[in-house]
């Protein structure tokens, strides 16, 4: 079994504590390779180098950060069956998609921040100021374990592209991917200092770079709750944060929607990933009226996922990330059961022997108040709650603590109006993606700030305004 070593100031080394967390196949149960166990003085050494990089990279003009990126982009390209090998053995995700949706999109993703460090506006002259845009310096970036690359693009490429160095630390569920990530940063030709990979506990490594006083700035994503204490860790310290966090979307089908085209683009999006996405929809809002039309239709697609070992071609559902995912999603469906959810397709999950394998759940006769349908379950679960009035299903909608991702499907103009009403940060109208460019981040409890666009290069800088005299 492979053991690997930490990324510092330019160069792999062994983690100061000897000890080292060990990374599972989910779909064989099986050890597949080991990462350090950081600790502070890991924290420490990293803090170093990149105060040491910062000093460098912050003279790199935006074109020449641009050309770093680029070069990374490059890397992706050519690297992009691996790293989509190594995602399927760490994850779980289906051979299909995890080039598709996990890989496929990192070069785009890098060559558009690549292009904003070249265009982007650092400085600019008003009247009265000239108003600056600055990196904040050093930022650590906490990723979590569900999409492991994309992930870690959307935090570093703007966070390197602003002119910080970064500071990373991968889910220790699924780190290995983030190899490939600093591999990429160290063949493209960053300076040392300006990205370091420390691997370990999230309770541990993480808690130490939200204290450490040197970091200006922390990018996080995960579950809300974990959300809530690293972030109030940052702040003890008055540290900027930024924070992508749990969800539990709605999509909304008025009554001249296509049904067919509803349930197709939402069970979709529900169960891929193995439902394992933060914006995935997992509330089907319906009319009442066309409740058993829909309920057939669901049930019918339900039919076609292929559940099974991720290294087949055909499988489109792989299994849960681990035991402990495997154990609450499984508690979750007893739980809808035991509320009163009809359970019209699926199973409720009687063990894992050979893998975390799930079978896709849909419940029907959901209460908006019911566990299942409040809470986030990160699993192939999917709750169908019936409406009566346009004005009750976005009552429904937006009585969440959540407000992450949503959707509405129906004739187009009376869809984005219906999204004007809706309580969360991204609106897809008839199954539109989201798209490249649009910022994406949420409302409530599902977090502060935006990701994925043009935006996200203001929130790894500061801004200083230089007075001038007035002219005249």
């Amino acid at each position: 079994m492979e053991k690997l070593q930490l990324y510092i100031g330019g160069q792999w080394v062994d983690g100061h504590s000897g000890e080292y967390i060990y990374v599972e196949n989910p779909a064989k149960k099986e050890m597949i390779a080991a990462v350090p166990k950081a600790d502070e003085e890991d924290v420490q050494r990293a803090v170093k180098a990149a105060k040491s990089g910062y000093e460098i990279w912050r003279f790199y003009s935006g074109k020449q950060r641009a050309e770093c990126l680029y070069r990374l982009a490059d890397f992706f390209e050519v690297h992009q069956k691996e790293i989509a090998s190594t995602v399927t053995q760490e994850l779980g995700a289906p051979v299909s998609m995890a080039e598709q949706w996990h890989v496929a999109g990192a070069a785009g993703e890098t060559r558009f921040f690549a292009k904003l460090a070249e265009d982007f506006a650092y400085e600019t002259r008003h009247s009265g100021y000239i108003l600056r845009r600055e990196p904040y310096g050093i930022v650590a970036g906490i990723t979590p374990w569900n999409y492991p690359l994309d992930q870690i693009t959307l935090k570093i490429l703007p966070a390197l592209a602003a002119g910080n160095c970064v500071i990373l630390k991968p889910s220790q569920m699924a780190p290995l991917t983030a190899y490939w990530f600093t591999r990429g940063i160290e063949e493209a030709g960053f300076p040392a200092g300006v990205l370091n990979l420390v691997t370990g506990c999230g309770g541990e490594v993480g808690n130490v770079l939200a204290l450490h006083p040197d970091i200006r700035m922390l990018s996080f994503t995960g579950s809300t709750s974990a959300g809530r204490e690293v972030g109030r860790l940052a702040l003890s310290n008055i540290k900027k944060c930024t924070l992508e966090l749990g969800g539990k979307s709605a999509a909304i089908v008025l009554q001249d929607a296509d049904y067919e085209m509803a349930v197709d683009a939402v069970l979709t999006d529900c169960f891929m990933n193995t439902g394992q996405t933060c914006n995935a929809i997992t509330r089907l809002l319906i009319p009442a009226s066309a409740k058993e039309e829909m309920e057939e239709l669901a049930i019918a697609r339900a039919r076609e996922f292929v559940v099974g070992d991720p290294q087949d071609p055909n499988v489109d559902i792989g299994p849960l990330v681990s035991q402990k995912a495997y154990n609450s999603v499984a508690e979750y469906i007893k739980k809808g059961l035991e509320e009163g959810a009809s359970m019209i397709a699926g199973k409720v999950p009687d063990g894992a022997e050979k893998g975390y394998y799930i079978q896709p759940v849909i419940f029907s006769d959901v209460r908006n108040d019911m566990t299942i349908a409040k809470e986030e379950i990160f699993g192939p679960v999917l709750c169908m709650i019936t409406y009566d009035s346009l004005e009750e299903a976005i009552a429904i909608a937006n009585d969440s603590e959540y407000g992450l991702c949503g959707g509405v499907f129906g004739p187009e103009k009376e869809a984005i109006e219906v999204a004007r009403q809706m309580e969360t940060g991204v609106v897809c109208i008839n199954g539109s993606g989201i798209n490249s460019g649009a910022p994406f981040g949420g409302y409530k409890q599902s977090g502060i700030g935006r990701e994925s666009c043009e935006q996200s290069m203001d929130e790894y800088m500061e801004i200083k305004a230089i007075c001038i005299p007035m002219e005249g």
